[in-house]
Formats: C-alpha cells, structure tokens, sequence
C-alpha cells in the first residue's frame, strides 16, 4: 500500500479541498502518513492570498521537491502561479482547485514517473465526497467556489473564478451524514457565503435547511461581503434566530475610507457597512462581528488610514484580521501608482495592531460572569479545552469532559479574542 504525505495550507474552503483529496485517496487504497519521511509521495495544497504565505510554501514545496519523492502541488498556487510553481519544482505535477476529482489519476501518474498537470478543469459539485477529516468533530461544508467580485488586490479569482453554487439538496444530505457520523460543528464556507444562490435557494434558505437537521450541533457561517450580505439581511436575521447557528458573522470591510474601497473594487462604502452591522445589532446586540482591514493599499494616506482607525474604534469587533498590502502578481492593485514602502505598511499594521489588543481585552470584558453552555471541540493549551459560546466566542475551560460535549462554564477572565471560564458542576 503507498503511503501519501499530504499538507494544507490557507482558507477552510482549501482545507476542505484537502480533505476530500485525503479521503479519496484513502478510498481509493492509499495509506496517509502524517510525516514526509515515511511518504511514497507527497501532496501539498497551497494558498496564494499573501505574499509571506506563498513565501513559505515555495520553500516548502523546494524542499519536497529536494528529496526526491513524486511530489504534487495542489490548491490555489498551481493555476494562478503556474509558471512559478514549475520554475521551483519542474518535476511536480500540478492539480488545480476544479480538479480534485483528478487527485487519484495524478497520484497514479506521478508515481509511475510521469508529470502532468490538472489545472484546466470547470467548476464542480464538491458535496458528497468521501473526507479525511483534520478535526473529525467539524465538517467543513464548502457551498459554492469562486465569486461575484472583481477586487483589484485579489489573486484568488485567478485561481478559483467565477461564482458556481452547489446543489443545495446535496449540501444539507452531506451535512446531515456529518452529524450522523459524529461531527457536532458544520462550518458553511465560500469566497462569499451571501452569494449563494442555488435556482433561486439563497443563503438563508440553506441555512434553515441545514439547522433542522436532528441532532445537538452548531453552525458557522462563513465570510460574507457587505453588499452581497444587505441582499439577504432581512432573512438572514430571520435563520439567526435558530439556536444551532451561532450569532456571529465575518463581514470584512478591508478599508474605512470611502476612496480607498473605491480604488479596491469593494462595491459598497463605509455607510453601507455600518447599516449591515447596525441592522444585525438591532436584533442581536451580543452578535459577535469579525472583519478585516488591509494596511497600506496603494496611494493609501495617512489620514485615510486614520478612517480605518476610527471605523475600528467604533466597530470593536470581536475579531480582527490585520494584513498587510502585498501585490499579487496579476492583479491591477500591483501596478496601481503610489505603493508603500514595505517599512510603512508594517508601520501601519503595528498601529492596527496595538489598537486592536487595546480594544480585544475591554470588548472580552462585557462576559466576565456570564455563564451558559460552550461547546468543546479542540485541546487548549496548559491542560485547557477550548470551547464556543453563543456567539463563538473561544473560551478556554479546564474540564474532563470529553471533545464534542457542551459545558456549562462561568467567565472569570478576558484575554485578546478569547475567554477564560471555570466549570460549572
């Protein structure tokens, strides 16, 4: 039997990729490894959203590359950096994200010495597939691959494209068989989960589908844009009333400055953004909010950033993703005039930063003694589990309760982005 080594980086849609290549191939008579150097063959799937990220698997992927083994490169990076990956590793095959269902032919071919590249393929149904699981308490349910926006900063559109929905039935079955098997925590993911659209079944409807399902688990949804979300705000607070989805959304906003999401391609202004959370707060004011802000965009001022700055301050999310302006090869934000120097934009993302560990803490502070039920899906660290609140809140409790069971916890302490609790007996 021959033995695969296979590694994921990036989103949860690309870890779900991952997963269903794992669990094909273990269908298909493969062993999966857990170290390289007990591998016949590895398998690495790549992200391209931030420079640093590709830095890292290009070194990764040389030194697969090096030791000699039948490697294949898969994810984002094979399609929208073709010419790079071949250049670091000639002898790599490449499979593409619309080409899973080539994973088993390219693992036969690549281990009889021959090459070849599966990067042309059209968007698929993902749903249904067998999965090898990285946390086999949480399935990862992708809803549709690519989007409905052109961003001038995103290489991802290279590789994933143009918005494609699957089929709704098949998603909620594949939910269903999850539960069934054990899974207590479905996380729904996309490029843009608000644009789902499956003949006329939206997001919401999905959604509604998806929670009454039988059984004790939990809902994620997955990122939203702002634009695309105001389209089904109204029944999306409707579906959030279900106590199985959990009162929390990531809208990234990415920009405070009206000019700046302009130049970005964003299709929506600060206003709108603020009416979406405002909205969404109105019904639900303990509803946790996480977005994203990009530091440094091309042409970006001082005092634009400060816009960001003051969004955050009045926002207080409960997560903050900080990232740095990098330009990805292709887009149109890499030859926009005015890019700054690498020592600004650092400078930019420490300003963020500081702001952000200020504001995490005191936003944490509001559930210090609230008690209720988290449910627990991961080791912690110093002898803690890690659970999730109401509103996915990470609490960090020490319990003998095993992964997979809610327990009932009363906040003591709030760190940066998470809780700390006492069991409740």
């Amino acid at each position: 039997m021959q033995k695969i080594y296979l590694k994921s980086y990036g989103c949860s849609a690309n870890k779900a990729d991952a997963e269903i290549a794992g669990g094909v191939l273990s269908q298909d008579g493969y062993n999966l490894v857990d170290k390289e150097d007990e591998s016949d063959i590895n398998i690495i799937f790549t992200c391209v959203v931030k420079t640093p990220t590709e830095y890292k698997i290009s070194k990764e992927i040389k030194d697969l590359e090096a030791s000699g083994k039948p490697l294949i490169v898969a994810g984002c990076m094979p399609k929208s950096l073709t010419k790079q990956v071949e250049k670091i590793a000639p002898t790599a095959s490449l499979v593409g994200p619309d080409d899973i269902e080539h994973i088993s032919e390219a693992v036969q071919h690549a281990l009889n010495g021959k090459k070849v590249r599966y990067i042309d393929g059209k968007a698929t149904d993902r749903t249904c597939l067998p999965r090898v699981r990285d946390n086999e308490l949480i399935h990862i349910a992708p809803i549709s691959t690519g989007c409905l926006g052109n961003c001038s900063y995103c290489i991802v559109k290279f590789a994933r494209g143009h918005l494609y929905s699957f089929p709704a039935d098949k998603i909620v079955k594949d939910a269903e068989t999850a539960v069934k098997n054990g899974c207590c925590e479905i996380w729904v993911t996309a490029e843009d989960t608000a644009t789902y659209n499956d003949n006329g079944t939206r997001l919401p409807d999905l959604l509604n589908r998806i929670t009454d399902i039988e059984g004790a688990f939990r809902v994620r949804v997955g990122m939203t844009t702002p634009n695309q979300l105001d389209l089904v705000l109204d029944d999306m607070i409707e579906s959030l009333r279900s106590p199985k989805l959990y009162k929390f959304i990531h809208i990234p906003i990415q920009s405070g400055n009206d000019e700046i999401l302009e130049k970005m391609r964003r299709r929506y202004t600060v206003q709108d953004f603020k009416d979406v959370v405002n909205r969404l707060r109105a019904e639900y004011p303990d509803i946790a909010i996480s977005t994203d802000i990009i530091c440094g965009f091309p042409g970006e001022t001082i005092y634009q950033f400060q816009d960001s700055i003051e969004l955050i301050q009045w926002l207080r999310p409960d997560v903050l993703n900080i990232n740095r302006f990098w330009a990805r090869p292709g887009t149109d934000a890499s030859k926009m005039p005015g890019r700054l120097h690498g020592r600004e934009t650092k400078e930019l993302s420490r300003m963020m930063t500081k702001l952000w560990k200020n504001l995490a803490v005191d936003v944490g502070k509001k559930w210090i003694d609230w008690e209720g039920d988290v449910l627990i899906t991961e080791h912690g660290k110093r002898g803690t589990k890690v659970g999730r609140n109401y509103t996915y809140k990470a609490v960090a409790v020490k319990t003998k309760a095993s992964l997979g069971e809610f327990v009932k916890v009363r906040v003591k302490k709030a760190g940066v982005g998470y809780l700390v609790a006492d069991e409740i007996t």
